[in-house]
């Protein structure tokens, strides 16, 4: 298996067997909401775009594309960041819940335009992604969906967190995280699934970001947090849970953690074939895992969809 490339890239489906066409939306749709960590409002619309384009951010404040790609990654702290190639001060953060849930929709082309440096939190999940998504509809394509088969293990780690991509047998995506905070009302958590559309909305787009509430005057003082509220972020304290309402699960955090690596890896570009398996895993950890996962990019191999079964 060591002389094998890490990844091949095939025509073919997806997560699901159904998938193995491209789609975009049927129809544009947009919604209004804050930033998370600028506080300030921000427009977004998703736009139809044409078999091939993949997922680009257009920040209409400036002009300017940045594609949804995991080496135009600029920043990991606390969300992750897409920087514009030329100038890496042009930015769009926060999109991993949106990726999550065009990816889990099975949407491979759509330009994403946004007035400012970071998209909407909303209530802190993919859930309102994913019902825009639904309220636009999704369409079909002439063209085939690309797949990016892991042919051997791939392993990133820092201290005691780790996160891997494994090949799996036969189609799919497989995804396994457990995670241990020293918060009581967090603990140590675990969760694996088989990641297909139904399982995404099902059982991790509605988990919340969440943040300690110790943490939130530095991050604040940082520049940081600023839109973050009880409406749109989860806040622990100690064995607490401030949210009045309390948590959507008990293990909501373990879910968030799952819903955040799924929009990260979609930054791979195609759907991914494998098994992540992970360990207080990160966007940061989750970013080095692609560009560990693409080091050898250049012996990665293109085929049609006839070959994904006997090369997997």
């Amino acid at each position: 298996m060591d002389g094998l490339p890490a990844t091949m890239v095939f025509d073919g489906a997806g997560w699901d067997a159904a998938g193995e066409s491209q789609r975009t939306l049927k129809a544009a749709i947009g919604c209004v909401g804050v930033g998370v960590h600028s506080g300030r409002r921000v427009q977004l619309r998703l736009v139809p775009a044409a078999a091939g384009h993949g997922i680009v951010f257009r920040r209409t404040d400036l002009g300017m594309d940045i594609p949804a790609r995991f080496d135009r990654v600029v920043d990991t702290r606390l969300c992750t960041v897409l920087g514009h190639e030329a100038d890496a001060s042009v930015r769009v953060g926060t999109v991993e819940h949106l990726m999550a849930a065009l990816s889990a929709s099975g949407v491979d082309n759509v330009l994403v335009e946004v007035d400012g440096p970071e998209l909407p939190i909303l209530d802190g999940s993919a859930s309102p992604y994913v019902f825009l998504i639904d309220c636009a509809g999704t369409v079909a394509q002439d063209a085939p969906r690309a797949v990016i088969a892991v042919q051997r293990t791939v392993r990133v780690a820092d201290g005691a967190a780790w996160a891997e991509l494994r090949p799996l047998t036969g189609r799919g995506f497989e995804m396994a995280m457990s995670i241990a905070f020293t918060a009581e009302a967090i603990g140590s958590q675990a969760l694996s699934l088989r990641l297909t559309a139904d399982s995404f909305r099902r059982e991790i787009a509605g988990a919340r970001t969440f943040a300690m509430a110790a943490d939130i005057e530095r991050l604040r003082e940082s520049g940081l947090a600023r839109g973050g509220s009880l409406d749109n972020a989860v806040v622990v304290d100690g064995a607490k849970v401030l949210n009045p309402a309390g948590l959507r699960c008990p293990d909501e955090f373990v879910r968030h953690k799952l819903l955040d690596a799924v929009g990260d890896l979609a930054l791979a570009g195609a759907a991914i074939q494998g098994r992540f398996v992970a360990s207080r895993s990160g966007h940061t950890l989750n970013n080095k895992l692609l560009r560990a996962l693409f080091a050898e990019a250049g012996v990665a191999q293109q085929t049609d969809a006839s070959a994904l079964s006997q090369a997997a």
